[in-house]
């Protein structure tokens, strides 16, 4: 099997791995570690052309240490100690081949370890090789490469299923591979690519599609006066820029892959089920499918580098395949794609105190200042081969840009949207709102523009910004834009004081030891509201409700605010809750799921997510946050300290004789319902994961009984215990900042169990929805420009 990279003037170091492939932070040189079998990282690059379904070749230089003068994969070689995966791709494939590419043609397909001895014993590779596919229309001439000549003495072409075939038979003109084992995934994911049968592809796609029902939700607009209605259409626009910031924010290429799959969207009925649910995952990967990829790189969009090799007489430049991995990055578009936990960790400490907290906050995006080389190098009218020289890095290679910088153009447009709107509304609290949230989109300082937001108090309801954080599954840091524009519900709004007010109550009651408590808990203004439009962060599943904002000092000094969105929470009970119920839940506890214990549960929810831990001492006296503690962790423990809570306080609203005692039963029986809902987003989605957690501790304790016919109904003896017992668990995980219990208790519960599974198999079988698709009429012909 191939080694990775060759002779260099001065030997190069490598990092040393544990045999498990994590960095031991000792590095050694390149023939010291193949001596002593040490583990390490290398980049395996293959190219392939669509059209000829030809695999581009490269034979080894004779003077190589390992397989001389055989033919190998395109491009290889070492991930030099302190370097990282992609930018070793793009540097090696320049380096020997004479090409560069951007990092989107580069995309990782699996992960390979090579475990072997030659050259009678004296070397022993054993190597992590990051196994790349880039993807290009028509073979590149032969004459547009520069060969390095220590490195590689011929290129040529040979079709995929012929090169395979010579493998098998161990030819001995091939660096051998064994393509019945591991490696064998290279053929597997061209030929399931391009041999896919479209008809069945059409239909998978179109179940996909049918796991939301299409709703329409529209909202009177008699109650807004003639300022706020020629407002109301400036901030759709203003949020369908949010839209544009999302994509961009979700992978680096989702734009061009937006703009890809639209264009040709009424071409064929493919064509549209893949625009169709491209748009409601907002990217290529299905939320409700535990963020697998529906599309393949092979339907991405096609890219031209005009100028990426010596000139050639007569060649237009490279066609590539825009490429995006099958799973989706942990770190979205917030971090550099191939940047890991460690190199962020040892970047961050050695920063000034300050800087820390501005590259763990909600509003920076982390490049690389390598990256900037390269790109530079790709708009240079020619790009030559530069031998030996190196793509450097160190640990300073990382660099924070702010929110406002990065998107900079989309958040003026909407900057100025929100000013001309703020100049049309007769709402003094919305002008105000708005003029500081234009102001905070340019500046990136959102604290004044969110204790604007709380304190709003208009018949036309606004939400934009950066919120969430979600979309960063590496670390849980970086806000996503998002924009929810409503009418205010007077009435239900007014109904709903008592929940804010007891906010206090409920804290000093909380199942958690006292010392962790809060005693300044403020009461959290609750607004209803019935949807108008949203944008931005809202693919997938919709949420019924949202608690903002998430900045710990707001929250630490002034609480937070809740927003219930009433139409799309009865939008929901009526198509999906009901059902659910219907086909899951005892016949005569079936009778007990309303829509009233749905919503009460819902804004109690969010209530509580203002309440409970969040600024924290650590067992060394420092100050920190549970955010920042449990990191990826914290949203999914976080959304099921919302619901269990919610469940627990609740009770306690009950037993003070704030709410009605009929409502008990209610709403344990629409909370057994609603569990069932929500884990069918996925266990990759926050709510789900947090709700597995739930249904399997309760089940556990008894408080969820499956019955031998496969319906499930609650024991309400046990219900109440278990309850409390799952609400001191989380809470006091998250008091401790206890990242290590935090992911025991995830790992042993956020899963799809057998009873779960047995229910989630009978709501498949009867085909209850999963989720709605909203359709804003309002919205319609608002353009964005």
């Amino acid at each position: 099997m191939a080694e990775a990279g060759g002779a260099h003037s001065s030997e190069e170091y490598l990092d040393v791995l544990t045999k498990t492939g994590e960095k031991t932070g000792v590095s050694k040189p390149r023939g010291a570690v193949h001596r002593d079998g040490d583990y390490h990282r290398a980049v395996h690059v293959w190219v392939y052309a669509e059209s000829t379904q030809e695999l581009l070749l490269q034979k080894r230089a004779d003077c190589k240490d390992s397989w001389p003068g055989q033919w190998d994969i395109s491009s290889a070689g070492h991930i030099s100690a302190g370097h990282t995966s992609l930018i070793s791709a793009q540097r090696e494939f320049q380096e020997e081949l004479g090409i560069l590419l951007p990092k989107d043609a580069f995309e990782i397909i699996f992960i390979f370890l090579q475990e072997c001895t030659i050259n009678n014993g004296t070397y022993i590779n054993n190597e992590y090789n990051d196994v790349y596919l880039v993807t290009i229309l028509d073979p590149i001439p032969l004459e547009a490469f520069t060969l390095q000549e220590s490195e590689v003495s011929a290129v040529k072409y040979l079709h995929y299923d012929q090169y395979r075939n010579l493998l098998l038979k161990e030819d001995p003109e091939y660096v051998p591979y064994d393509v019945d084992g591991q490696y064998g995934q290279l053929f597997n994911i061209i030929e399931q690519r391009y041999k896919e049968n479209i008809m069945s592809r059409s239909l998978a796609l179109q179940k996909k599609i049918q796991c939301y029902a299409s709703v329409t939700l529209d909202s009177e607009l008699a109650g807004l006066s003639d300022g706020d209605k020629e407002a109301l259409f400036l901030l759709i626009r203003a949020a369908k820029v949010m839209d544009e910031i999302f994509y961009q924010q979700v992978w680096y290429s989702n734009p061009a892959l937006r703009d890809w799959l639209k264009e040709p969207a009424n071409t064929s009925e493919l064509n549209r089920l893949k625009w169709v649910y491209y748009s409601i995952n907002k990217g290529p990967w299905s939320v409700l499918d535990e963020s697998e990829a529906f599309l393949t790189t092979a339907d991405s969009a096609v890219k031209l580098l005009s100028q990426c090799s010596k000139p050639v007489t007569g060649w237009k430049g490279l066609e590539y395949k825009a490429a995006f991995p099958k799973a989706k990055p942990l770190s979205a578009n917030f971090y550099p794609p191939d940047m890991d936990k460690m190199e962020f960790d040892m970047w961050k400490h050695g920063l000034p105190k300050d800087q820390q907290e501005e590259v763990t906050g909600f509003f920076s995006v982390i490049k690389r200042q390598s990256d900037l080389s390269l790109e530079a190098s790709l708009s240079n009218a020619a790009v030559e081969n530069h031998g030996n020289e190196n793509v450097t890095r160190s640990v300073g290679d990382l660099y924070s840009v702010p929110y406002c910088q990065e998107y900079q153009s989309s958040l003026r447009k909407a900057a100025d949207l929100l000013h001309e709107a703020g100049n049309l509304t007769s709402s003094a609290s919305l002008k105000r709102l708005l003029h500081s949230k234009g102001k905070a989109f340019l500046s990136n300082d959102y604290y004044e523009s969110d204790i604007a937001w709380m304190e709003l108090d208009s018949k036309l309801d606004v939400t934009i910004g950066p919120y969430e954080t979600y979309e960063d599954a590496l670390f849980g840091y970086k806000a996503t834009f998002e924009a929810f524009i409503g009418i205010r519900d007077d009435k239900a709004t007014s109904e709903l004081k008592l929940f804010g007010d007891n906010l206090q109550v409920l804290e000093q009651n909380l199942p958690l030891d006292n010392i962790y408590k809060s005693h300044d808990v403020s009461a959290a203004p609750i607004r209803v509201i019935n949807l108008v439009f949203n944008a931005g962060d809202v693919k997938g599943p919709q949420t019924v409700a949202f608690n903002l904002p998430n900045d710990e000092r707001i929250v630490k000094d002034r609480g937070t605010s809740m927003i219930m969105l009433k139409n799309v929470s009865e939008a929901k009970f009526k198509h999906i809750l009901q059902p659910i119920a219907d086909a899951c839940v005892s016949k005569e506890q079936r009778e007990l799921v309303d829509f009233e214990s749905f919503f009460t549960h819902t804004i109690c929810h969010e209530c509580c997510h203002g309440i409970g831990p969040h600024t924290i001492t650590l067992p060394n006296g420092q100050t920190s946050t549970v955010r920042k503690e449990l990191q990826e962790l914290h949203s999914s423990l976080e959304e099921a300290k919302a619901d269990i809570v919610g469940l627990w306080a609740l009770r306690f609203l009950v037993t003070q004789g704030l709410l009605p005692n009929n409502l008990l039963k209610s709403m344990y029986a629409s909370f057994l319902a609603g569990c069932f809902r929500s884990v069918r987003f996925g266990l990759k989605e926050a709510h789900g994961k947090g709700q597995a957690l739930q249904f399997n501790w309760l089940f556990e304790k008894g408080a969820f009984i499956q019955h031998s016919d496969g319906i499930f109904s609650v024991d309400f003896l046990k219900v109440e215990g278990a309850v409390e017992s799952l609400s001191r668990e989380i809470l006091t995980i998250q008091a401790r900042g206890d990242k290590v219990a935090a992911r025991s208790l995830l790992e042993k519960y956020g899963t799809i169990s057998p009873p779960l599974k047995a229910a989630l198999q009978k709501l498949e079988n009867v085909q209850v929805p999963v989720d709605i698709a909203p359709i804003f009429p309002v919205a319609r012909d608002v353009t964005l420009e």
